[in-house]
C-alpha cells in the first residue's frame, strides 16, 4: 500500500502541475501605438519636418486671426464715437475676413491630417513587424492598443503598458538617419470669436 502511495505521488504531482499550467492566464500586454509610433526617432523626425514645412501656413493663419481680432477690438472701443455707416464697413471687414480665414483653416487642417495619416501609415509596417516580434519574445498572448476607442480596455495596470518597451525596441532595430530632435507641437490655430456689435453708450 504505501509502495503504491510513492507511485502515485509524482504522477498527483505531475497533474497538479499540467493543470496549473493550463488555468494559468494569458500574458496580455497594452500599448499606445500612436504615441509609440510619434515618439520612435523616425517619427520625431517625421513630425520635425512636417512642422518645417507647415510653418509659413501656422505664421500666416496667426497673422489672419491677429487682424481679425484688432477688427473686433477696433469695433468694440468705438462704439460711442464711429457713425452707423463705420460700424456696418468694419463689420463686413470682419466678416469677411473671419470666412477667408476659416477657408485657409479648413484646408490646412485637412492637409495637415492627411500629412499625419501617411506618416503613421509610412511607419506602421515598421512598428507592426516590432510588435509582432516583441510579443513573441517576451510571451505576450495578447497586446492591445489603448489608442483606438473601440479597443475595449476597461482598465489596465501600469505594469503591463508596454509603450516605452516597443519604443526602444523599434529604435534598436531601425535607428534614424539623423538624430530625434524633441517631439514636435503640430502647427494649429484657434477660430476667431464672432464679431458683435458694440453696445450703445447712454449718453447723461
Amino acid at each position: 500500500m504505501q509502495m503504491r502511495q510513492h507511485l502515485l505521488l509524482p504522477l498527483l504531482a505531475a497533474q497538479v502541475v499540467g493543470i496549473a499550467a493550463a488555468q494559468a492566464p494569458n500574458k496580455v500586454g497594452i500599448i499606445n501605438i500612436n504615441a509609440a509610433i510619434a515618439s520612435t526617432k523616425d517619427g520625431q523626425k517625421a513630425i520635425g519636418e512636417l512642422e518645417k514645412k507647415f510653418a509659413p501656413r501656422k505664421q500666416d493663419l496667426e497673422k489672419k486671426q491677429q487682424a481679425i481680432q484688432n477688427l473686433q477690438s477696433q469695433l468694440q472701443k468705438g462704439g460711442s464715437v464711429l457713425s452707423d455707416d463705420q460700424k456696418r464697413r468694419l463689420m463686413g471687414d470682419i466678416d469677411a475676413q473671419t470666412k477667408s480665414y476659416n477657408r485657409d483653416l479648413q484646408d490646412a487642417s485637412e492637409e495637415l491630417e492627411q500629412a499625419q495619416q501617411k506618416i503613421f501609415q509610412d511607419l506602421g509596417g515598421k512598428m507592426m513587424a516590432v510588435i509582432d516580434k516583441y510579443a513573441k519574445e517576451k510571451g505576450f498572448s495578447v497586446i492591445l492598443d489603448v489608442s483606438s476607442q473601440q479597443t475595449p480596455v476597461l482598465y489596465a495596470a501600469s505594469e503591463v503598458d508596454v509603450t516605452k518597451d516597443v519604443i526602444t525596441a523599434y529604435d534598436t532595430s531601425a535607428p534614424a538617419a539623423t538624430s530625434a530632435a524633441p517631439p514636435a507641437s503640430l502647427p494649429s490655430a484657434a477660430k476667431p470669436a464672432p464679431a458683435r456689435p458694440a453696445a450703445p453708450v447712454t449718453k447723461k
